[in-house]
């Protein structure tokens, strides 16, 4: 690709499971990226930008602007989109008939044990407004983000899984020969040396970013579907090879999470384990599909060293057999118990989802979006989609009798 970057509108094989709102793609306006370092080139395609798009303004320019504007790759700067959900806290106090400034006791609970533990975030025996807090306001979001860094530059192979070799290997090299280690040696260990929290090696110019959002490395351009509409349909191979699989037939009965991610994207790889923990726990109520999609930091694009000392590297495919070879690799690193299927190299799948990198949806049993995650990998949270997927299960069960809530 050239200095000169244009996007043309799209052309989705995926369609519509039912009929759903139509709305144009979006169509960001070309960019010289060579002369984006340059500040005044800069703000000149802020104001291009600002003057095109109106607001409410699609994420993927508003991504665009935060990154010409010289924002830091963090949710709360407002580069990506919180999730968009029907199973809010107003939702389940009112389905539980108390004040939305209430709380709900074990004993008053009209639903399965197993549902109130997945919403009972804190494991105090209540379920109150902040269980289901998942913005980046939230302390205990705040404490995850921190651990899930923790976790990946601890997990050597990259596998999001930490085995006791790994913790050995760990100590010895944090201990440096010593039979301890104290705080002071943890923190030098895992807090990278390089700019804004990158590992050296990895922190991306601006030229980057913005080529990588216009190729859908960094994210789909497209909306996807909001909560309410139709899941757009689809039929796409099954990794394995064995079988395609379409979406509609799976839609009628039960729930269905729909899993986007990719290989070299390091943050989905340590939480896939969490999200096919959640399959295992209820694949007898819901579907499980994860749909593979484009690489988000392939050798040919943002290149991170973090992924090539974990044994990742490769290169966007340009085949659709070449992107199953890679997702080929996901698999025998990841083993993922679920379903996988490879979207296109068009990304037809992926972008009428706006799937890049990661993402996560719960279809209700009528085909319409009841939860739609953030835009990885911030907004890619596992412990979400559960308490989402959770609460449709909850909507769809007769209502258990319970002791009337307190609302205390």
């Amino acid at each position: 690709m050239g200095r000169w970057l244009f996007l043309v509108p799209l052309l989705f094989t995926a369609v519509a499971a039912a009929e759903a709102p139509k709305r144009p793609p979006v169509v960001l306006p070309p960019l010289d990226v060579a002369k984006l370092t340059e500040p005044q080139e800069a703000a000149r395609a802020v104001a291009l930008l600002e003057k095109q798009f109106p607001q409410p303004r699609p994420e993927a320019v508003r991504m665009l602007l935060a990154i010409l504007k010289g924002s830091e790759l963090d949710g709360p700067e407002g580069w990506f989109g919180p999730a968009q959900t029907r199973y809010t806290w107003a939702w389940l106090a009112a389905k539980h008939g108390i004040d939305a400034k209430g709380e709900i006791a074990r004993d008053a609970f009209r639903g399965p044990a197993a549902v109130f533990e997945a919403l009972d975030r804190n494991g105090d025996g209540k379920v109150a407004a902040t269980d289901l807090d998942w913005s980046d306001n939230s302390p205990y979001v705040a404490q995850a983000n921190l651990l899930n860094r923790l976790f990946r530059r601890m997990d050597s192979s990259g596998d999001g899984k930490l085995t006791r070799e790994e913790l050995d290997d760990l100590f010895k090299r944090v201990a440096d020969g010593k039979d301890h280690f104290t705080a002071d040696d943890f923190r030098r260990a895992m807090i990278p040396r390089g700019s804004a929290g990158f590992s050296p090696g990895d922190a991306p110019s601006l030229p980057v970013l913005v080529r990588g959002l216009y190729t859908g490395e960094l994210g789909s351009i497209q909306e996807g579907p909001a909560v309410g509409e139709a899941a757009p349909d689809f039929t796409l191979p099954a990794a394995d090879g064995k079988q395609t699989v379409h979406l509609a037939p799976l839609l009628g009965k039960r729930p269905t999470v729909l899993v986007f991610g990719n290989f070299t994207c390091s943050p989905f790889r340590g939480l896939f384990p969490d999200v096919d923990a959640a399959y295992g726990r209820y694949k007898d109520r819901a579907n499980f599909v994860m749909v593979y999609v484009r690489e988000a930091h392939p050798t040919d694009g943002w290149k991170m060293e973090a992924n090539a000392r974990v044994g990742v590297a490769v290169k966007q495919p340009t085949t659709d057999a070449e992107r199953a070879a890679v997702c080929g690799q996901f698999r025998a690193k990841l083993r993922p118990g679920m379903t996988v299927l490879v979207d296109g190299v068009a990304d037809a799948v992926g972008n009428a989802y706006s799937a890049m990198p990661a993402r996560l949806y719960v279809i209700d049993a009528a085909g319409k979006v009841a939860y739609k995650s953030g835009r990885g990998p911030f907004g890619f949270k596992p412990g979400e989609m559960e308490q989402a997927l959770a609460m449709s299960l909850l909507e769809a069960a007769p209502a258990k009798d319970a002791k009337p809530s307190t609302g205390r």
